[in-house]
């Protein structure tokens, strides 16, 4: 994206792959979900089975894991695009194919835009929006002109395209293909399946990018198996019983109390807290601004200070997280201190339109590390709820013009996070708001969530070290009402939509950085969510049948390089 890759051309594999790796053996892994109904995870319809984006469909690029956004061919043997990125020309591998032994053409490629951006999932014709024409110049070079050239990452994210069969595709819908198994082009076939409890997926022995250096020491299991759990704690039972064999844990009361035993002390399962330096982007209690209730952000704010992160941690999670204040957590990228030099430069255009407090104020969610914290949180909570315009009667906090209560809904799909929500339901009580909690299945919670029907909701919005045309998705007013969108709060801001311009156009590293950060700020100062926790560690646990390369890279455990032992 900026600067120079790091592997240069004829490369023969990544730094933290092991090449010699054998082939052979079968990965079992977990999902903790209610099955899924669909093969075609490219649509905002049905839930798509795990793994199969991994899997199934290849690229024209590949990222490498320990750069910020460097790709490498795949499909594509080379690129070629001006200095300005204008246009990017992808000259594809002859030996290329799908895996019913057709080979991949440029026309697959202009296929698989066309058919992404006018019936695939809302985020692709965000993401993609800046092309402006596609056209085929023979069987394997295809040429994307850009309408706007200001946009730099343009031609790398076009590499993430999934490349889909057009001739598969021709005869039938999009949309509704449900359980039939459609053709790919990656490493691995679908095989054995049962809906709602199990997918497996077989490598494909005559995989054309098998020997290829962006796939070398990757892809090593003969077979890999996902098998659906409706219960986490189930889930961890299985993995202990030997039901599957890899497992990242995401509960901080499981790892401190739940991976003990003679399996452990024999080293049979075996343990680890690998540091990694992905941005954790945010993870809170998210508010729907479209909702009423959330619609002003006072009160948005003021909820925040009954959230008691001091207690949750260390009662809860064992100490072992620290507190998120940025949307763009563990990362250059997160803005801290008052804005200056080229921030402040970038916030000033648009000082008439934000609120006072993003350059006076460094933003920090309300603490309670002292333990008289929460009674004064909440007494600053009720100054900033009488501000705007509710009063406490009869127990009850409403608006003193309309009567109305102040009340909302917060929706789960997690049973284990009930013990998270319910202590600051609790603190929102003893403001007079009333606060329900509503568990729903997977299923009915992605369409809820699709279709932005919850007032509040804790949300994971994850982020790259090189944000770009995703942040459209994520923050644009385009996108308030688009169904399937992330733009999960609705944020709305004429502020927020130029600052996301103007990180897609930055020119440069530093650039992106000053940009990012600037968004940032606004962001945080608009309180369209309660920051909660992060952890710059993957945690780990694996059957000794199972070995890892001695390199891990910067974004983290990727089990898809490791290897069953001989």
């Amino acid at each position: 994206m900026h600067g120079e890759p790091a592997y240069q051309e004829g490369f023969p594999h990544f730094d933290y792959v092991n090449p010699d790796a054998p082939k052979g053996g079968t990965l079992r892994q977990a999902v903790v979900a209610n099955g899924y109904d669909s093969f075609n995870p490219l649509v905002a319809r049905g839930v798509a089975a795990a793994g199969i984006n991994t899997y199934f469909y290849d690229t024209l690029l590949v990222p490498s894991a320990d750069e910020p956004f460097s790709a490498y061919g795949l499909i594509a043997e080379s690129i070629e695009t001006p200095e300005d990125r204008s246009y990017a020309i992808y000259n594809l591998r002859p030996e290329a194919t799908f895996q019913d032994g057709r080979p991949i053409t440029a026309e697959d490629v202009r296929f698989s835009w066309k058919i992404l951006t006018t019936e695939g999932h809302p985020f692709y014709h965000s993401y993609y929006a800046g092309i402006e024409k596609v056209t085929v110049e023979n069987e394997h070079r295809v040429r994307f002109d850009f309408g706007e050239t200001s946009n730099r990452e343009l031609p790398l994210i076009i590499g993430q395209m999934p490349i889909l069969p057009a001739h598969y595709w021709k005869e039938r819908s999009f949309g509704d293909n449900g359980l039939e198994v459609p053709v790919g082009s990656g490493p691995y076939r679908i095989g054995p399946f049962e809906p709602g409890r199990s997918i497996t997926y077989v490598r494909n022995k005559d995989y054309w990018a098998e020997d290829l250096n962006v796939r070398k020491g990757r892809f090593n299991f003969d077979r890999i198996r996902f098998d659906y759990y409706s219960d986490d704690t189930v889930a961890l039972e299985a993995f202990k019983a030997g039901n599957f064999d890899f497992r990242v844990e995401y509960s901080a009361k499981n790892w401190a109390t739940a991976y003990t035993g003679d399996k452990f002390k024999s080293g049979r399962i075996r343990t680890d807290e690998v540091e990694h330096s992905r941005p954790a982007g945010m993870q809170g209690f998210a508010m729907n601004t479209r909702k009423p209730v959330f619609s002003n952000p006072t009160v948005r704010e003021a909820l925040a200070y009954a959230f008691d992160f001091r207690w949750t941690n260390k009662n809860l999670f064992f100490g072992q997280y620290s507190r998120i204040d940025s949307y763009f957590e563990n990362s250059e990228l997160a803005s801290s201190g008052l804005p200056a030099g080229r921030e402040l430069e970038i916030l000033e255009r648009f000082r008439d339109d934000l609120p006072e407090e993003v350059f006076t104020d460094v933003y920090q969610p309300p603490s309670t590390e002292n333990r008289a914290d929460l009674r004064e949180n909440l007494r600053t909570a009720m100054k900033l709820l009488q501000s705007a315009g509710y009063v406490f009667r009869n127990g009850k906090l409403v608006h003193g013009e309309t009567g109305e209560p102040l009340a909302f809904g917060i929706l789960l799909h997690q049973q284990n996070f009930e013990r998270i929500v319910l202590p600051f339901k609790n603190n929102l009580e003893k403001l007079g708001i009333e606060v329900t909690v509503r568990l729903v299945d997977t299923s009915q919670y992605i369409r809820r969530i699709r279709e932005f029907d919850f007032d509040m909701i804790t949300q994971v919005i994850p982020q790259s070290d090189s944000p770009g045309n995703e942040q459209r998705d994520y923050w644009h007013s385009s996108n308030v009402n688009v169904t399937g969108s992330r733009n999960y709060m609705g944020v709305a801001d004429p502020v927020v939509d130029q600052l996301v311009a103007m990180i897609i156009a930055a020119p440069d590293r530093q650039e992106l950085v000053y940009r990012t950060r600037a968004l940032d700020r606004v962001l945080l100062h608009g309180h369209y969510v309660i920051p909660q926790w992060y952890m710059p560690r993957d945690r780990v646990a694996w059957w000794d049948k199972l070995q890892r390369p001695e390199t891990t890279p910067a974004n983290g455990v990727d089990v898809d390089n490791w290897w069953v032992k001989n």
